[in-house]
């Protein structure tokens, strides 16, 4: 397969959306849509009680609060743990000592090129939040048992949270 041509059909803020021609074969061509983004990151706070940090907030797409952990979006250029530490001091107010590296994924690779880089913060120190206007954020602790739970029971449904506790999960562990 080969990307033979890519029209942008929509130019938003936050994404792009293009319209790829790909050649599935020599000479047999398909249209596929495709989400453009910068990507993102999130983090998983961790207390020195070892309690997960979560955000509470409205999501458009369920149309409900849900309980995330915090993530943001990459500006052009920017570097995944810069973008980690500011997005963690937004949302929560906190400051990590320590952030380490989790891994990298795409968030939707059926429909979307989004990477998302994902962090575990420990060393918390409590700071003051910084939101966006458009932001309405309340902090939520929960021990990783609780949180295992949550994912388990079907409260927690966001996938780049419910990766961030299994991998917490996993850290906590070691």
């Amino acid at each position: 397969m080969k990307l033979i041509k890519r029209e942008i059909v929509y130019k938003g803020k936050i994404f792009d959306v293009a319209e790829d021609t790909i050649e599935i074969e020599k000479g047999r061509m398909t249209k596929w849509d495709l989400v453009l983004h910068n990507g993102a990151t999130a983090i998983v706070p961790i207390t020195k009680e070892e309690n997960i940090v979560l955000v509470r907030q409205y999501r458009n797409a369920s149309n409900k609060e849900v309980l995330e952990i915090p993530a943001g979006k990459l500006e052009k250029g920017e570097d995944p743990l810069g973008c980690a530490r500011r997005e963690l001091e937004e949302e929560t107010g906190f400051e990590a000592g320590h952030i380490e590296k989790i891994c990298s994924m795409f968030s939707a690779i059926g429909f979307s090129n989004e990477k998302l880089h994902l962090f575990i913060a420990t060393d918390l120190k409590r700071g003051q939040q910084s939101l966006d206007e458009d932001e309405m954020i309340t902090l939520e602790e929960y021990s990783i048992d609780q949180a295992v739970e949550m994912v388990f029971n079907g409260t927690i449904e966001d996938s780049k949270t419910i990766v961030g506790i299994l991998s917490a999960c996993h850290f906590l562990k070691k």
